[in-house]
């Protein structure tokens, strides 16, 4: 089977930010969706509250560009995924890490209509 590539023959390779409001988790995958590496606010040393900061989820996205840049990783993809402090630190620090960003997209569930509502009340 072939494997997707960009313009320069590379593998795209994906990385996936969840940031909850209680942490942030970092993947960084190929084309396949296979997990090449993997960071978190608790594995950057980041212990209680302070995992939720947008500092913990740069300092992850340093470590795990690191990672990635180590096992030949140069050019990723951003999915940004949830509604925590560090969204936006993510992708500064996967750039600081030495990664080209190619592109950022934003992939939060959003319920089109949402759960039905409980039945009026009757006193």
């Amino acid at each position: 089977m072939l494997k997707q590539q960009d313009i320069l023959g590379s593998t795209i390779n994906i990385a996936h930010a969840y940031c909850t409001s209680n942490n942030t988790k970092i993947t960084v995958t190929d084309g396949e969706g296979k997990t090449l590496i993997w960071a978190s606010g608790g594995s950057a040393g980041f212990k209680g509250s302070k995992r939720s900061t947008s500092y913990a989820a740069q300092a992850t996205a340093e470590i795990a560009g690191g990672k990635a840049y180590k096992i030949g990783v140069r050019s990723i993809q951003v999915r940004l995924k949830g509604i925590g402090k560090g969204r936006f630190s993510v992708a500064k620090g996967l750039r600081s890490a030495g990664l080209r960003i190619e592109s950022i997209a934003d992939v939060t569930p959003l319920p089109h209509n949402g759960c039905r509502p409980p039945k009026k009340r009757r006193v």
